[in-house]
């Protein structure tokens, strides 16, 4: 099993606020996000990285195939919507229902993007990571990557447009 050279760790933990904006922005939500940050950062640690990896590019593919885990385990969760009224001790229900509306909305855009256009769009937009700088994690030419985020943001637009005019 290979392990993380000393270097290795050190760029893992230069990279870990990025990770965790990164995980912000495809979760929605910072407990998931912070639950998204620490599944990663314990796979990374667990299954240590190929020698010469780039630790942020790394960290970042890990992450992102933490996250599909995550969205395939939601969409069986989002089959029993009585598992969510269990909360109790909410500040208001009206204020947690238009939250809970809210994140639910920007995840379903989120969710309706095509994975490619998703990271591109969060990586960039969210993330500020140059679209070079992107393009090495994903390992896709820049232009890819453009167009990626201009597909992404005209979808999001085209989603907010009509779910705001209903």
């Amino acid at each position: 099993m290979p392990s993380l050279s000393d270097s290795q760790r050190e760029a893992l933990l230069a990279e870990l606020s990025g990770l965790r904006r990164f995980c912000y922005s495809l979760t929605g939500s910072q407990a998931d996000a912070d639950d998204l940050l620490q599944t990663t950062v314990e796979k990374v640690l667990e299954k240590g990285m190929p020698e010469g990896a780039h630790p942020a590019k790394w960290a970042y593919r890990v992450c992102k195939n933490a996250w599909i885990d995550e969205l395939r385990s939601r969409d069986v969760r989002q089959r029993y919507p009585e598992q969510v009224e269990e909360s109790e001790g909410s500040p208001s229900a009206e204020w947690v229902a238009s939250q809970e509306r809210q994140v639910s909305d920007l995840s379903d855009a989120l969710e309706q993007l095509p994975t490619d256009q998703r990271l591109a769009l969060t990586l960039v937009a969210v993330e500020g990571k140059t679209y070079a700088e992107a393009a090495e994690i994903l390992e896709v030419p820049v232009g890819t990557i453009m167009s990626r985020i201009a597909r992404a943001r005209r979808q999001l637009m085209d989603s907010v447009n009509v779910s705001g005019d209903e």
